[in-house]
């Protein structure tokens, strides 16, 4: 039979990472990019042996734009709130209408900042942070640190892993 001291010993806390592009100038270039290249379309015909197409041209700049976006992405890595510090939060911020559990304006940041262990960050830094951020990604962001906190982790299944296994040994 396990012994708990032994159990305890090796326990974590759960961690959970999401990725954000924070170089909005950057997917803008892109997307203007793959527009050009969707406008291109397939109208183009050489008009001589010599002639190159200019999709070619577009498509290597697309690539380009990508592999920037790509390399832009930032990293916010969190870790779980033990059951005091969780209860803890969500009381300092109370939801305002009755049957809410918390505060829809302050909770976020405040979980942010308590569950960021990469990179660490102060109450102030997020709301600095929510200032660059689109919607989206502070839902992304929120997310990420109430999931790591609610949701009860498995092992995760890799489609992309199983494929490429499947591919090398034909299901054997």
């Amino acid at each position: 039979m396990p012994d708990i001291s032994e159990i305890l010993k090796k326990a974590k806390r759960r961690q959970k990472s999401v990725h954000l592009c924070l170089a909005g100038d950057l997917v803008a270039d892109l997307e203007a990019l793959e527009r050009q290249l969707s406008e291109a379309g397939d109208a183009w015909s050489p008009d001589s042996l010599a002639a190159t197409d200019p999709r070619v041209a577009l498509a290597k700049k697309v690539t380009a734009a990508r592999d920037k976006v790509r390399k832009s992405y930032t990293e916010f890595r969190f870790q779980s709130l033990g059951d005091k510090e969780w209860s803890d939060l969500l009381a300092a911020h109370p939801g305002k209408e009755k049957g809410h559990g918390w505060d829809p304006e302050t909770f976020p940041k405040a979980l942010i900042a308590a569950c960021a262990v990469d990179p660490t960050m102060l109450p102030e830094q997020v709301s600095e942070l929510f200032e660059i951020l689109n919607e989206g990604q502070r839902g992304e962001l929120f997310q990420c640190a109430f999931d790591v906190n609610n949701e009860a982790p498995g092992i995760p299944f890799s489609l992309s892993g199983s494929g490429i296994l499947e591919a090398l040994t034909g299901g054997k």
